[in-house]
């Protein structure tokens, strides 16, 4: 029998090589659902972060570097949103908001990038594992969604014309998203490129990749194959990757927030500790606890 399950919670990378580029389509539902049920977010916030959330799949699954990281970090000092901290490690997936409710409950029902941040930027780290280098740009948080500002990231730090569409369905909880890049040095391209201005192939597959709406990404009884084939269906040659499982990923536990703790003093770790000598240990990621009691022995 074929498979009728729905795509959901992969990526799925193609090339063009007639028009020296490259994409990934990721669509993410349990992945989501299972990040934001940790936290009692507030809609907008729920929407923000699983937009954050798309987005660092869709960069992060074009990591050639199996054991690299992709993080995303947006941050104000003055904005409703203080922190937004999103990273991809070898498929896993997680993200969480830190957020003045008192200052969301008086902003608007639906409040915008600027509403939330104000002046903020949005950072973006790529860290390879295997040669140990890290890559950090730094942009404004500009434009009306944070997927533009990803995208002046690429075309200002990686000079990388780059097409970014996302979709969140109601409820927050299936979202899917689109990552265009022109590599006009080649179908690959480089992990880091330095490129001429000039696309006038990017124009084409930009026009193209555009008209993908947010229904179309979110929709799961559509195959990532097909909406690949319903924008570039006309191409001479369109090269589909291999799918990528996406899955949440938090990377706390007992063990490593004891290794975490067993490198602070004694004397610092009995500060810490309440008064039955036992220090309690939040994950902003996935919102546990974990308490460890001075000396390091985790309690069950």
């Amino acid at each position: 029998m074929p498979d009728t399950s729905p795509d959901l919670d992969l990526a799925l990378g193609f090339t063009i090589p007639g028009r020296h580029a490259r994409g990934r389509i990721v669509r993410l539902g349990p992945v989501i659902d299972r990040i934001l049920s940790a936290h009692a977010y507030p809609a907008p916030i729920e929407a923000l972060l699983a937009e954050a959330l798309t987005l660092t799949a869709l960069i992060g699954s074009t990591l050639k570097d199996a054991g690299g990281q992709l993080t995303l970090q947006a941050q104000t000092e003055t904005g409703i949103v203080s922190l937004l901290v999103c990273d991809y490690r070898g498929g896993e997936l997680r993200g969480y908001v830190q957020y003045d409710a008192g200052r969301l409950a008086d902003a608007p029902l639906a409040p915008s990038l600027f509403a939330l941040f104000g002046t903020g930027y949005l950072a973006i780290t790529f860290d390879q594992a295997t040669t140990g280098e890290r890559y950090q740009g730094i942009v404004p948080l500009d434009g009306e969604s944070i997927a533009d500002a990803a995208a002046t990231y690429f075309l200002q730090s990686e000079q990388i014309p780059t097409l970014i569409r996302l979709g969140v369905a109601p409820g927050n909880r299936v979202t899917g998203g689109l990552f265009l890049q022109h590599l006009p040095e080649g179908e690959e391209g480089r992990e880091r490129l330095h490129v001429r201005q000039d696309h006038p192939e990017w124009e084409h597959v930009a026009l193209l990749g555009q008209t993908m709406g947010a229904d179309e990404l979110t929709d799961t009884t559509l195959p990532l194959e097909t909406l690949v084939w319903r924008l570039f269906n006309e191409e001479s040659e369109v090269r589909v990757l291999a799918r990528q499982p996406i899955v949440r990923g938090c990377r706390c536990s007992p063990d490593y927030i004891a290794q975490v703790l067993a490198k602070f003093s004694d004397e610092d770790q009995r500060e810490m500790a309440d008064e039955s000598g036992v220090i309690t240990v939040d994950c902003a990621f996935c919102a546990q606890k974990f308490p460890v009691s001075v000396g390091n022995r985790c309690d069950s």
